[in-house]
């Protein structure tokens, strides 16, 4: 096969990640529309287009896999193709995490929310922010855009932080607010887990680009500006 039918191939199967994560970004903030409205069948619409995100994962990595069987890829080809597989697998999980906060929307519909939400939507919106961004580095092989996008984490585990402590001092004042409380914890949780499948993608531009693996998992470790913006991006 020539290069550019090779590259193609290649093209088609970003292609692949890109209206996966396009389809995951709608889920979730679908999903948390859901739940802030309790509309149960905007929550079973998101719950029936999960299987269309599982079937999207095994598309692209019958792609992958088509190419390292038939190409023999080397190098950053390699590192590419086999970057993308996990990033079609982290973003099925991101779809499940979706789908999990429109399952809780089902199973609580009989029930009042607790209070008005402000701070799982705000979080779902930086994730998707993060999501869409994540991608792009990717698809550009934008290393220091990666790492600007893994440091957003940061909000959203605040922000995670924040609803939890709020949510336990309404069950420590009040037990019968116990349920209705846990459910929107495991809510918050759904889209603090996207965050940080989000900060994966950054990770897999990172060792596509440079052959290394760093882990993007706080500020702690994360990359200094500096560095990120001399480190560049490479074919």
């Amino acid at each position: 096969m020539s290069r550019v039918a090779f590259t193609n191939q290649i093209q088609e199967l970003q292609d692949t990640v890109v209206s996966m994560a396009s389809m995951v970004g709608k889920a979730l903030s679908r999903s948390v529309d859901a739940l802030k409205t309790q509309d149960v069948q905007l929550a079973q619409r998101v719950r029936q287009g999960d299987q269309a995100i599982n079937d999207r994962r095994w598309e692209g990595e019958g792609q992958a896999l088509t190419l390292m069987a038939t190409q023999g890829p080397m190098a950053g080809d390699l590192r590419l193709i086999a970057s993308s597989m996990q990033i079609l697998t982290d973003l099925e999980r991101m779809g499940d995490h979706a789908s999990g906060i429109a399952k809780i929307v089902v199973k609580t519909a009989d029930e009042e929310l607790l209070k008005p939400l402000v701070d799982i939507p705000r979080m779902a919106e930086i994730a998707r922010e993060m999501l869409d961004d994540a991608v792009t580095a990717f698809i550009r092989q934008d290393e220091a855009t990666a790492w600007k996008v893994a440091r957003r984490d940061e909000e959203v585990d605040a922000l995670y932080d924040q609803i939890y402590r709020e949510l336990l001092t309404y069950m420590l004042a009040d037990p019968l607010t116990i349920n209705r409380a846990t459910h929107l914890l495991w809510a918050a949780h759904n889209v603090e887990r996207i965050g940080d499948l989000a900060t994966n993608i950054c990770e897999r531009t990172v060792f596509t680009v440079s052959g290394s693996f760093e882990e993007m998992d706080g500020l702690g470790k994360a990359q200094p500006e500096g560095d990120a913006s001399a480190s560049g991006a490479s074919g």
